[in-house]
């Protein structure tokens, strides 16, 4: 596969993730922020922004900032996908093009301050309806060959850094480490589960009992549920080594090592080692995403012209 085509096709599907988690995260503090006063919502918005954007905004500005850049972030990950979309027409399936080029044009519509304001919700949920569409068109409708293996490494890769990201955010606030933590703010323990799709499985597992180990126990580690860190490097280095053997590529051994190393630390390290010190295991998880996208780009996309001429 052409490096550009593999390029485009993993930057459509992080973007779209990208969009997707945005509109979601936005959703879920919007229906918390019902339940709390001004000062605690400023709060809440401090730590969108800073999970989202990896910055803070000055207190009285919180809302409005936070607010401000999810939409930009919706918006330009949206446009973002259509145009990575749009220069590999023919790679993807026609019906992949028409659902992605739709919600292109109804973000155009509704994703306005203006609209925001009065019907934020129909933003969240026309673009978390349509990235799921696309997400079981892609599957239904495009051979699961590199191209496809491409798109799931970028919603892989952009799927465990923002779950990461967000249960770093989250516990750094709310987790003190002892028995109060989980009922002095039980509304934010489901927002943080409900944020990454997982309030329901969750209580399937644990039933309703939110406990902090828990609920990291299950966004980091659990093995089946698709927007946990641990299925989501697993789904990751499955398709890098699908995209190994089919492109019967130069050496990937340092990129194999760390898609291993990540699945490794999620596989086999003890929980309670992880809760002893949350933030440096997500930040080891963050960094190690970084380390196989750049392994990814000096491997199938920006090698030198020698590499390939070897190849």
């Amino acid at each position: 596969m052409l490096s550009r085509v593999a390029d485009n096709l993993y930057w459509m599907s992080r973007y779209l993730e990208r969009a997707e988690h945005t509109a979601r995260v936005m959703g879920v503090h919007w229906n918390l922020a019902l339940e709390n006063d001004e000062g605690f919502n400023t709060r809440r918005w401090q730590r969108v922004l800073a999970c989202l954007s990896q910055q803070e905004a000055a207190p009285g500005d919180a809302s409005a900032a936070a607010q401000s850049f999810a939409l930009a972030q919706i918006n330009d990950g949206i446009a973002a996908a259509r145009e990575n979309a749009r220069q590999v027409r023919e790679q993807i399936s026609s019906e992949m093009w028409e659902e992605l080029n739709r919600l292109f044009h109804e973000s155009k519509r509704i994703g306005t301050p203006e609209f925001l304001s009065t019907r934020g919700y129909d933003v969240v949920f026309t673009v978390l309806q349509s990235s799921h569409l696309f997400q079981g068109i892609t599957d239904s409708t495009m051979t699961h060959g590199e191209g496809w293996q491409f798109i799931q490494a970028g919603r892989f890769m952009e799927r465990v850094q923002a779950i990461a990201a967000l249960i770093e955010s989250h516990f750094g606030e709310f987790f003190s480490g002892d028995a109060e933590s989980a009922t002095s703010s039980h509304m934010e323990w489901i927002g943080l589960l409900r944020s990454c799709t997982a309030f329901e499985a969750y209580c399937k597992v644990y039933t309703a009992e939110l406990r902090p180990e828990r609920v990291a126990e299950f966004l980091l580690l659990n093995a089946e549920f698709p927007h946990s860190v641990r299925f989501g490097a697993d789904s990751l280095g499955r398709s890098l080594e699908a995209i190994h053997q089919s492109a019967a590529t130069r050496n990937t051994d340092r990129l194999s090592k760390l898609a291993g190393r990540l699945n490794a630390s999620l596989s086999y390290t003890p929980l309670e080692e992880i809760m002893g010190n949350l933030r440096e295991f997500t930040q080891c998880i963050r960094r190690l995403c970084n380390q196989i996208h750049g392994g990814i780009y000096q491997i199938y996309i920006s090698y030198p012209l020698d590499a390939a001429v070897e190849a």
